[in-house]
């Protein structure tokens, strides 16, 4: 990759020539992450706002840091492009209120099986059927999922399961928060049963789409939507029940993609 010049000029010219080269990696990023989402959610938009990180990236890149500008690049576009969802609210107050009494329907489960519930016994919970508990998931959960467990990377270009926003990072007590957060998130997840726990690992971890994990696993897409939509209500139950999230303060915790996996 080619250095800045030091004249204005030629330093225009390659600002230019390299935003101009790393446009697909916009649209690559902004593609994957809109599979993601509801159908509201303009893919233009996404890649508007993916340039913006871009410029950022292209503006701001040191290569005395031995970082590659493409590694460098791909999580600003990232970030950018997550930032402007996270301002968005656009799940309808109906999918908030589905969500919230499956939680509760999980806890309430839980407490009385002392385990971890079957679908068809959080179905019982909720007094619904066990088909019309999976139309909830289909329909009025999966879009509010997003902000929950969200796919990140450090500076590092490493990958990151990204769980809430601080604005504290660097006290102290950000970092005893994040600890506990991270043991209690890792708790979650162990607890999970086995197909939830694989769908979650291929689908944040391993960056791929529903179709692609219905592929993997032989199993309908539709049918891994609601499996994804369902462990991430268990992971959120388990760790509200353990760590109230609506105190003023919210904290992230940042779990890193494990070795070999």
């Amino acid at each position: 990759m080619a250095g800045y010049e030091s004249s204005p000029k030629l330093k225009a010219e390659e600002r230019e020539r390299l935003i101009l080269e790393h446009l697909p990696q916009v649209r690559l990023i902004a593609r994957r992450i809109h599979e993601r989402l509801p159908k509201s959610v303009s893919l233009d938009d996404l890649i508007s706002t993916g340039i913006v990180g871009l410029i950022s990236a292209i503006d701001n890149y040191d290569p005395r840091l031995n970082v590659k500008l493409k590694t460098y690049a791909e999580y600003k576009i990232r970030g950018a492009i997550l930032d402007s969802l996270r301002g968005l609210d656009w799940a309808p107050r109906q999918h908030r209120r589905r969500a919230k009494q499956i939680e509760a329907a999980i806890q309430a489960a839980e407490q009385k099986l002392h385990r971890s519930p079957t679908e068809e016994e959080i179905a019982e919970e909720l007094g619904v059927t066990l088909e019309e508990y999976h139309q909830w998931l289909l329909d009025d959960v999966r879009e509010i999922t997003l902000g929950v467990l969200q796919p990140s990377r450090d500076e590092r270009g490493r990958d990151v399961w990204e769980y809430l926003a601080d604005d504290e990072e660097g006290s102290p007590a950000h970092l005893v928060e994040q600890s506990e957060l991270q043991k209690l998130l890792a708790e979650a997840i162990e607890k999970l049963p086995p197909i939830e726990r694989t769908v979650l690992n291929l689908y944040y971890h391993e960056g791929l789409t529903l179709r692609e994990i219905a592929q993997l696993v032989h199993l309908h897409e539709s049918r891994i939507s609601q499996l994804k939509s369902q462990a991430i209500l268990r992971v959120r139950s388990y760790i509200q029940r353990r760590w109230p999230l609506d105190t003023p303060r919210r904290s992230r915790v940042a779990v890193q993609r494990p070795p070999g996996r």
